[in-house]
């Protein structure tokens, strides 16, 4: 564990550590901001029920808080607490864990401070173990959006987001996700919040996929 202005770096071992895990999930219910690696680029974190940390997340970010911020689960049974879905059985199992973010209506149980402006919510499991674990141990949904500030190009490795290290608790260090541009562009996002149908919100990195995958379950664009 090493130390800069701000913020713990901590280097995550190749196998999932239940001590790393224990000290990230820490640093969130203490209400802090943390960096974390997923299977496509690297984010910063909150607890989504703390309405705080949400808003702390946005101002590190220079967000537009009419920008809505995805979170993130630990399995897809977990959907249903959070969101409400008339989908075909066995699709989300198929989308997930996977670089892919799902929108649908979102519960009430929902901290109704994270995107009040809308009644969708998009959801993560990243395929990532570090990541599936910290949500599992923390008992709730995890805030997750790219660690950059707002329309900024997005980040492999921990020192392309040197500039947010200050406002950040923890730094989740799990090496380079990548080195190609494509490797940027972050999760497909895909809205399924209407019945039967499907509409791509953002290409990502697995676009071309998540459409076979879709139209397999006899989803139409819309």
């Amino acid at each position: 564990m090493s130390t800069t202005t701000g913020a713990r770096i901590m280097k995550l071992c190749e196998k999932v550590v239940s001590d790393q895990v224990d000290q990230a999930v820490s640093s969130l219910l203490r209400g802090n901001i943390i960096a974390v690696p997923t299977d496509t680029i690297y984010g910063i974190a909150g607890l989504v029920q703390n309405s705080e940390a949400i808003k702390r997340m946005y101002n590190i970010k220079r967000r537009d808080e009419a920008k809505p911020i995805a979170i993130s689960v630990s399995s897809v049974a977990e959907f249903s607490k959070w969101s409400t879905s008339d989908l075909p059985e066995g699709l989300l199992d198929a989308l997930l864990p996977g670089p892919v973010t799902v929108v649908l209506e979102r519960s009430e149980d929902l901290n109704p401070d994270l995107n009040p402006g809308t009644a969708l919510v998009g959801i993560r499991i990243p395929d990532h173990p570090f990541i599936i674990e910290l949500a599992r141990r923390c008992g709730g949904p995890i805030a997750l959006t790219s660690a950059n500030i707002s329309a900024s190009r997005s980040t492999l490795n921990i020192q392309e987001f040197q500039e947010l290290w200050p406002q950040l608790d923890l730094i989740c260090d799990g090496g380079q996700l990548g080195d190609t541009e494509f490797s940027r562009q972050g999760s497909t996002v895909v809205d399924l919040s209407v019945k039967g149908t499907y509409h791509l919100v953002r290409d990502g990195s697995a676009k071309k996929e998540t459409v076979q995958l879709l139209e397999k379950y006899k989803l139409e664009a819309r």
